[in-house]
């Protein structure tokens, strides 16, 4: 669906990326670093009110780079072997690195055909019916389209094994969280909850919907992280570490 918002982001991402190649082509010192493709930039492109979003030279978000931070620091990890569901596999850099540590990587998707990824699989969260399979589970921007998010985070937490990790990111405000009516159009939709196909906006109470399914939840945000570590490498967002 095309909008008049989308339609704002994208012309602001791509004058954005000009001024930045513009930039490199002067001679603008790279100071910020990108972690998910290793390359040193001059900055970073705005997407909608987000600035430092995209970076130039492989295009990741500031949520794909903040789980290759946390990868690299060992906060987070993949098991050598370890079974990985990764849901809606948009980002490459972290198919990429799933796959080169998991025995048994799924990408997947409701619609698999929207996606290039090897082995691409149809997977309906809403029907998963696997029992202690999985050691990770990996969900970026996939909740907020979910039409019932306490029967997908159930069947989640049983997909997963004893001590296995869903790794949860959303969209958030600070507010409670705000679920949508079945029949709200697209058009309100995006005016309430940023985008044509979110069925709901979560809030920091996300925590207690994963503590409900009977996970343990941990928060790591960026903004807690080191404030320098932040500024350079472009990272944000909000990880919900949910364990078994």
């Amino acid at each position: 669906m095309i909008t008049v918002q989308r339609v704002l982001k994208a012309a602001g991402k791509h004058g954005s990326r000009a001024a930045l190649r513009l930039r490199a082509l002067a001679g603008a010192r790279a100071g910020r670093h990108c972690p998910a493709c290793g390359t040193d930039v001059v900055g970073f492109f705005r997407y909608g009110e987000r600035r430092d979003w995209g970076c130039p030279a492989c295009g990741s978000s500031p949520r794909e780079r903040l789980m290759h931070y946390l990868l690299d620091l060992g906060m987070i990890a993949v098991p050598q072997g370890a079974a990985l569901l990764h849901c809606a596999p948009n980002e490459a850099s972290l198919v990429a690195r799933f796959r080169g540590r998991a025995g048994d990587y799924i990408p997947a998707d409701i619609d698999p055909s929207r996606y290039t990824v090897q082995g691409m699989q149809r997977v309906d969260l809403m029907a998963l019916a696997d029992a202690a399979r999985f050691d990770r589970i990996y969900a970026s921007h996939v909740l907020e389209h979910v039409p019932d998010d306490a029967l997908v985070l159930a069947n989640i937490a049983r997909a997963l094994k004893p001590g296995g990790e869903a790794w949860l990111i959303v969209p958030l405000w600070a507010k409670p969280s705000e679920d949508g009516p079945a029949d709200l159009s697209g058009r309100e939709r995006e005016r309430r909850f940023g985008q044509w196909d979110h069925v709901r906006q979560y809030g920091p109470d996300l925590a207690d919907r994963i503590a409900a399914a009977g996970l343990d939840v941990e928060v790591i945000a960026a903004r807690d992280l080191p404030p320098a570590d932040v500024a350079r490498l472009g990272i944000d967002d909000v990880l919900f570490r949910a364990r078994r």
